[in-house]
């Protein structure tokens, strides 16, 4: 056995893939293995919300035949990593599905949330792009990937991350709605049409997407397209120019399933999705002044792949966590934040943080989510004034943030609502179902915003830098330069109780 293998099992809507790789010195792999079994999991869960007994049956079936491969390459199951996406997501049954796997096969399975997609899906990208494609760092550009079940979009201004959605815009769902088998019509062209200018308007309010100069469009529909229309930009990376692509979309517009199969040579599997997906691609395409479709030929098995080895790139990590925070910054602003307050309550929370590591205990991911809470922690003022940290809390809980986990997001959104007002109680239901260990990370958490707020109460960024130290049973905190701080005094007398609850000492601001 070597620990260097590895195995990324993916559980999609039309099939289920495998990976098998090896992990190599400074931040690399090799790909050693692919396999792909066609399972028509999402035609179950997308018609009746639930998987059928047969597709289950079914699904197994291909798990047991890779377990059994898999156990020639000698892997062992700490380093078999097994995902499933839109379909199992959505699925009634899903914790079902979940614990037959488990018991009959031995894998145990995660499920990987929309916006844990845009993520694993970013960085694929970005492997594939390298710094081939300057225009994509320096421009406005867009990501797509039309999977079964659902459309996964970022939008991206020079670079850095504006916003991430998961739509439930999916080639299965697309084609249960509107009907592709026998080609396109009107019915199906005007069902297109409405459902992606639905979901441009949504973006255009965030960014307009008459910028964006690229498109990079990901997924298996995209890469047969480059095959049949592009030319290879690297080794990972093919490129579309905006007209053929448009004029292979209308190719394909005139097919039906049957046609697709014999013409492309692709399986029926893969006919059945391509038609749906290409025509979204070509609509989003002509939403935008992109002269070329850029086709990564990696998946989010990939980027699971770059996140295995992220741990020890501290360069790649914190370009990660750079478009975390350009993501929560363009949330704050898409609600009018206050930006100026925001990013130095942000700065200051950071200040206490690095000062006080020995006395909070926390990570660098969680240094992330404070961040994060500092930066967003005035936007529910959008709503209104008056109880503005639980409607932050709403706002938030109900937001995608690019690269943070669902239970991640759940931390910061009460984080939020407890950074001013009453402390956390038995009664608050947002906060008494986190589990123990994040119940005491919001306390850390909201205890340091609350006196990082407090040094800027004015909101006039008086306090430009402070240093911390602490004596005795005092946190003391000493201002560059002589101020009038009254108003922070005052806040600090009325906002560091909790932090005096939670880690035991007093704050004096000199």
């Amino acid at each position: 056995m070597s620990a260097s293998l590895v195995a990324v099992l993916e559980i999609g809507s039309t099939g289920i893939r495998l990976v098998v790789a090896e992990l190599l010195p400074g931040d690399r792999w090799q790909v050693l293995d692919r396999a792909i079994r066609p399972v028509a999991l999402g035609r179950d869960v997308f018609t009746s919300g639930e998987l059928s007994r047969e597709s289950l049956l079914e699904c197994l079936s291909v798990l047991h035949n890779y377990r059994e491969l898999l156990s020639g390459w000698n892997i062992a199951d700490e380093n078999i990593y097994v995902i499933a996406t839109s379909a199992i997501r959505v699925a009634r049954n899903r914790d079902i599905f979940i614990d037959r796997v488990r018991q009959e096969t031995g894998f145990n399975l995660t499920v990987v949330e929309g916006i844990e997609e845009n993520r694993l899906m970013y960085l694929a990208v970005r492997f594939a792009l390298k710094q081939d494609l300057p225009l994509f760092w320096r421009a406005s550009s867009m990501i797509i990937e039309v999977g079964g079940g659902s459309t996964e979009i970022m939008l991206l201004r020079r670079g850095q991350m504006v916003a991430a959605h998961s739509i439930r815009l999916g080639t299965i769902i697309i084609d249960q709605r509107s009907g592709f088998r026998d080609g396109v019509g009107a019915s199906q062209e005007r069902y297109l049409n409405e459902s992606i200018r639905s979901t441009s308007g949504i973006l255009s309010a965030e960014m307009d997407l008459a910028h964006v100069r690229t498109l990079v469009a990901a997924g298996s529909d995209a890469r047969l397209a480059s095959e049949h229309a592009g030319k290879e930009l690297n080794e990972n990376c093919r490129i579309i120019m905006r007209n053929d692509f448009i004029e292979f979309a209308e190719k394909i517009r005139s097919m039906n399933i049957e046609e697709c199969v014999q013409k492309l040579r692709v399986s029926y599997a893969e006919a059945e999705s391509l038609i749906p997906g290409i025509l979204v691609l070509k609509l989003f395409l002509e939403n935008t002044n992109a002269a070329q479709l850029v086709v990564p030929m990696v998946s989010i098995r990939e980027g699971y792949l770059i996140d295995l080895t992220m741990g020890v790139d501290p360069k790649l990590q914190e370009e990660f966590f750079s478009q975390i925070i350009a993501s929560a910054v363009n949330l704050g602003r898409k609600f009018r934040f206050d930006e100026s307050h925001s990013r130095h309550v942000s700065k200051l929370c950071m200040l206490l943080f690095d000062a006080l590591v020995k006395e909070h205990g926390m990570n660098r991911r969680q240094r992330i989510m404070l961040e994060t809470a500092a930066i967003l922690h005035d936007i529910g003022m959008f709503i209104k004034a008056s109880g503005h940290n639980r409607h932050g809390q709403y706002i938030v809980t109900n937001s995608d943030i690019f690269g943070l986990h669902r239970d991640e997001i759940d931390i910061i959104a009460n984080v939020i609502r407890y950074h001013r007002g009453e402390k956390p109680s038995q009664g608050d239901i947002e906060y008494v179902t986190l589990t123990p260990n994040d119940r005491m990370l919001v306390l850390k958490m909201s205890s340091i915003l609350r006196v990082a707020d407090a040094l800027d109460r004015g909101h006039s960024q008086q306090i430009k830098n402070i240093t911390i130290e602490r004596r005795q049973e005092n946190i003391i905190m000493q201002t560059d330069r002589v101020y009038d701080l009254s108003l922070e005094l005052m806040g600090i007398e009325e906002k560091s109780g909790l932090f005096q609850d939670v880690f035991g000492y007093k704050v004096i601001l000199s």
